[in-house]
């Protein structure tokens, strides 16, 4: 059985490898073109955005702290280097490891970008593959709507914010996901820009409850100074005569109006990245063509796993969904029944330059009442817990859905080592554990005080 893996170096391409590697009864070939190859987490994604997000916390701690004089200056040329050196030693680790796969019997990996034929034929160069199964592990790059004018203007995504050593005084930000959420603060703190936001709806966050949006919008208007309009869709975009932007949106009342900025940062979420010829299969990458099985719709031997799916780009469902399309694939190949991917809700945005990150386990308040679950929710103000006073971080709050047996059916946290819980948190729900099985032990003062807290609380509301 021959399976090629297109997208070899991301997490969720590896992750599929290393369940294939060993098993003699599999010819696996290993695809990636990728320069300097790592994967997108390691070059653009998760690991380069936490290294420059560290300095402006720095910054942003050490300017809120009145008991320090003076504010810091943050050495963008350093932040970019220091950047660099720790992507490439991520990045040759992460191709050495699939470098040392290769070298098995019966792996081979190919330095090249892969187009896709009928029946499943993978071309590299003059190079054609038959491949009996073949899972695309492509990845996503940033999305750009199609907006009026916008290919007329200079505008920056996040890739082109990773490397940039300088910024102008003031930006517009379009898109307020999790991209435009954690980049904002970032510009803000460490480039000193004055910022407009535009966010659709009246809040952002999504997945949260209404609560967590409002306070993340006060944080981000009261700590950093940024202005987040929100309820406006944009109409249009063109530059100034000056070199600057001009963005002209519509207020959820019908009113126009217009912004002005010296650069546009366009944080509209990722699409996924296919190889080239994915219709020449026979498939169509739209919304839904990847089933649960994480066979794509239209040929039960290719498999779309990670970001390149489009279902949930979020690095360790990239790996859980590698993970499961191999398993799968030895499934099909012997006729038995396929797994379905299925997951706790486990999400981790660093808002706030991770000082203020938000953190969802499991079921929100929303997300429970729409699946009808009989529940109870207690909520807490970090300021609650002296602790927060002390760290010199007293804003945001957290909250616990509990079932009305006690059992824990989720968490949201937007405070300070919010994002230091979510393990706590994942194996308390997955485990069922009920508010009565978790010691009522605070190792005083830390912060994971919030959580006895909460659970406190959650046992009186049931009580």
């Amino acid at each position: 059985m021959h399976v090629a893996i297109i997208g070899a170096y991301g997490s969720a391409g590896v992750a599929a490898a290393q369940v294939l590697a060993d098993r003699e009864d599999v010819e696996l070939t290993l695809i990636d073109g990728g320069d300097p190859g790592g994967g997108l987490c390691i070059l653009r994604g998760c690991m380069p955005s936490k290294e420059v997000y560290s300095a402006g916390a720095h910054r942003f701690q050490a300017r809120h702290d009145d008991r320090l004089s003076g504010t810091p200056t943050v050495d963008l040329d350093a932040v970019i280097d220091r950047k660099n050196d720790h992507i490439e030693d991520f990045a040759s680790h992460r191709r050495a490891a699939v470098h040392d796969l290769a070298d098995r019997e019966g792996v081979e990996f190919i330095d090249e970008r892969a187009t896709l034929r009928e029946d499943r034929t993978v071309t590299v160069d003059d190079l054609e593959l038959d491949a009996d199964y073949v899972l695309v592990a492509t990845g996503s790059q940033p999305n750009v709507p199609d907006l009026p004018g916008l290919d007329g203007v200079p505008y920056s995504t996040s890739d082109e914010v990773l490397d940039a050593t300088d910024f102008g005084d003031s930006g517009i930000v379009m898109g307020f996901g999790y991209v435009g959420v954690e980049m904002a603060p970032y510009l803000a703190e460490a480039g000193g820009m004055d910022l407009t936001v535009i966010e659709h709806d009246a809040r952002p966050l999504d997945e949260a409850d209404d609560v967590f949006g409002d306070a993340m919008a006060d944080i981000y208007r009261e700590a950093f100074g940024i202005d987040i309009r929100t309820n406006v869709a944009e109409l249009s975009v063109e530059s100034g005569p000056a070199g600057d932007v001009r963005l002209s949106v519509e207020h959820e009342s019908g009113r126009e109006e217009t912004f002005e900025a010296e650069e546009l940062f366009v944080f509209t979420g990722r699409r996924p990245t296919l190889p080239a010829g994915i219709e020449e299969l026979g498939l169509d990458p739209s919304p839904g063509w990847v089933e649960d099985t994480m066979q794509a719709n239209g040929d039960p031997q290719v498999f779309v796993i990670g970001d390149a799916n489009g279902r949930e780009p979020i690095l360790h469902v990239a790996k859980e969904q590698g993970f499961l399309a191999a398993e799968n694939v030895l499934r099909h190949a012997r006729g038995d029944e396929l797994r379905s991917y299925e997951n706790t809700h486990h999400h981790v945005i660093f808002s706030g330059l991770g000082v203020y990150p938000y953190t969802r386990v499991g079921y929100s308040a929303d997300a429970a009442a729409e699946a009808g679950l009989d529940s109870v929710t207690v909520t807490r103000r970090a300021a609650d817990d002296g602790v927060f006073e002390t760290k010199d971080v007293p804003e945001g709050l957290a909250r616990l859905v509990v079932a009305t047996d006690g059992t824990v059916l989720g968490y949201q946290g937007l405070h300070y080592q919010a994002d230091a819980m979510a393990k706590t948190m994942q194996v308390i729900i997955e485990c069922g554990l009920s508010v009565d099985d978790i010691p009522d032990r605070a190792y005083h003062p830390t912060t994971p005080e919030i959580l006895d807290g909460l659970l406190r609380e959650a046992g009186d509301a049931i009580e």
